[in-house]
Order: C-alpha cells, then structure tokens, then sequence
C-alpha cells in the first residue's frame, strides 16, 4: 500500500526545512507500526544534525519526540492495536547486553539505529515524491511529518484521554531531565539538586525534583527562564560568573547533593563539580564537543561525574509516570510548549535558537488522530 504525506524534509546541513510530499511504499513489518502524527517536538539534537560533520546522513525526515494514533500495525507480535494512542521514543535492538538488561539507552546499536543511518531495513520503500532515497529512520521515527512507521519496541501505549499531540517530548527531552532526577540520581525528599541551564531538560528536572520533594536551584542567564524555574519550584540563580559555586552552596545548606549540566559549557561544568558537597554526584546530559579541562580539586572528597543518556529510562516505565505525576499536577510539562504548524518547523527553529520557546511542538496539518 503506497502512501503520500506531508513531511519537513532537510536536503543539507546549510538549508532550511522545506514541507514536502513523501512517499512510503509499503505496510508495516511484522514487528512496525503505522502512527499518524498528532505533534512532534522540536529538540536541540534534530537541529545539531548541522552540526555532526556529515555523520548523520541527508537528505533526511528529522524528529524524534512524536506522539500520535496507531492506524496501521504488523500484526499482534507488535503488542499495539489501531486506534491505540502512542508516545514514540528512542530506537534500540532489544537484545544486546545492555537493552537485555533494562538500559536499553546504552544499547550497543544506539549510535547507529538513532544518530548515524536507522535502521536499514525496507529503508528503500521510503522516499521523496521524485523517487530519491531519504535517509533512514531518525531515532527509529522521522516524526516531522504526517505519518511514521516506527518499531513498535519505540511506542509505549497512553491513556487516550490524554492530550496526544503534546505528549511526545516524554519521548526524549522531558524524558532525559526527569529520568535523570528519577532514575540515575534517584532523588527523594530532602535532597538538594543544581541544574546547569534551564531549558526543556533543565526544566523536566526541576519539575521532576520539586515532585520528588527535593530542593532545586536553577541556573542560567535568561531572566525568563529562571522565573519559569521558580514558578516549577526553583531556586532561580543567574548563571554570573563571579563565585558561582560559593552562591550554589549557600542555597543548599553546604552544596548540592546532585548536580545535572545541560549545557555542556566546559566553566559551568567546573563550577557544578566545585557546587557539590563531598560525595555528590554531577550528571552531563549534553553531547560535549571539545576536551573537557577539569581544574584542580573539583573531584576531590568523593565527587564523581558521569553522563547520563536518556534519563537511563526505560520509556514504557518512565512514560507513564511521567503522565500520571501530571495528572496530578506534579510535572505541568505543558507549561513549556507553544505549538506551531509543522509548515512553520523554520520558525519555531528561529525561536528555539533566539530562546523564545522552550519546547516547540509541530502539529501536522490534519493534526491530532
């Protein structure tokens, strides 16, 4: 069955966005299903793929934060039905070390399958409307368009009395700075955290902190930024240069316990680790592109540092959690969306870049299944 829909294609690392017609020329496999994108999620990894030096290929469907409706599936092995609503997460293969061992983050494959080519199989039956190969899936996905086939281990199942189209950054961005908090530090009442930028990720973490009954300072340099921290229930701190950590500690009663960098700024890295009180832990969520020079001292008396890929969730358990601390309004996440028309994906990359937005979604034209 050949199917023609809208999508937000990128022909290079230069050009802008173009809203073309595409073409999928065949069903879903045995284990795939056919979503109809209600909202995808703009994040900071779809548009760092300028950046990634010719690794990640072109031309290419970007997006990986979609949500949408099940209309088509490869038969019951998938778990999933048409008309099941689905939040669409990171791809991994499911049997390696790692995946078999419930992290499926760190999965052997997770470069390859997300970041640099997809999965290669039936890759030709997706194309441009001339005929010309598009680049394998994005993060098991490419929701920047009406419709995606997905392996059905990317979808986890939500109560469709939720409201789908707002619901696929659970899939990455929120999903990293929650599971974070949740997973990798497993904060509780009582605990102190720093957060190093207040952007989507920066912000899930402290929505997820404040939910956890811990204490959260928030650090950045854009005024609205910080008091949207502190309306999640921050500390707000601008990010000056001047006695950074001295100012952390002060706020957390001798330094924080748990420190999370997304900034992946080399100084502010520095100053979280010079934050902590001895044993604390510091967590890096940003892709660094350079060495990171530590300074003396600041992994003395314990302090330890790691990164953390994708809240090391298990987004089938972190999703529904996540849903469920809404609901009972804990992890208002929608109060960092503002929703454009996918034809617009350009403007909202403008505003995500000037920092006038904190999470953008894109709604395809028919919007929401």
């Amino acid at each position: 069955m050949t199917r023609r829909f809208g999508a937000a294609v990128l022909r290079s690392y230069e050009s802008s966005f173009a809203l073309e017609e595409v073409i999928l020329s065949s069903g879903p496999a045995d284990d795939e299903i056919l979503v109809r994108i209600a909202g995808c999620g703009l994040c900071r990894t779809d548009l760092a793929v300028r950046r990634s030096a010719g690794r990640s290929p072109l031309p290419a469907v970007l997006g990986h934060e979609g949500s949408g409706v099940v209309v088509e599936t490869g038969g019951p092995a998938t778990g999933l039905n048409v008309g099941d609503h689905v939040v669409l997460s990171f791809d991994s293969c499911g049997h390696c070390r790692d995946c078999l061992g419930a992290a499926p983050a760190y999965c052997d494959s997770f470069a390859a399958l997300n970041l640099f080519g997809g999965r290669t199989e039936h890759a030709a039956r997706f194309t441009d409307a001339a005929g010309g190969a598009l680049a394998p899936r994005w993060f098991g996905q490419s929701s920047f368009a009406e419709y995606a086939m997905v392996p059905a281990r990317n979808a986890v199942r939500v109560d469709p009395s939720l409201p789908v189209e707002l619901l696929g950054p659970l899939g990455c961005g929120f999903l990293t700075g929650a599971g974070a908090v949740l997973n990798s530090f497993g904060i509780g009442p009582g605990d102190t955290l720093a957060v190093f930028g207040a952007g989507a990720v920066g912000l899930a973490a402290v929505m997820a902190a404040t939910a956890a009954g811990a204490v959260s300072v928030a650090v950045d340099r854009h005024p609205d930024r910080l008091a949207l921290a502190e309306r999640l229930g921050a500390i707000p701190l601008y990010a000056a240069p001047a006695a950074l950590p001295d100012r952390v500690r002060r706020l957390t009663d001798g330094g924080a316990r748990y420190a999370l960098d997304t900034t992946g700024s080399g100084r502010l890295i520095n100053d979280a680790l010079r934050a902590l009180r001895p044993r604390g832990r510091l967590g890096l969520v940003a892709r660094l592109h350079s060495a990171l020079p530590l300074e003396p001292g600041t992994l003395d008396r314990g302090r330890r540092i790691s990164h953390i890929c994708e809240g090391d969730a298990v987004p089938g358990l972190l999703i529904p959690r996540l849903t469920g601390l809404w609901r009972a309004g804990l992890f208002p996440f929608d109060q960092l969306i503002r929703t454009y028309p996918l034809a617009d994906i350009n403007e909202a990359e403008r505003d995500c870049d000037a920092g006038l937005v904190v999470k953008p979604i894109l709604i395809p034209r028919d919007g929401p299944g």
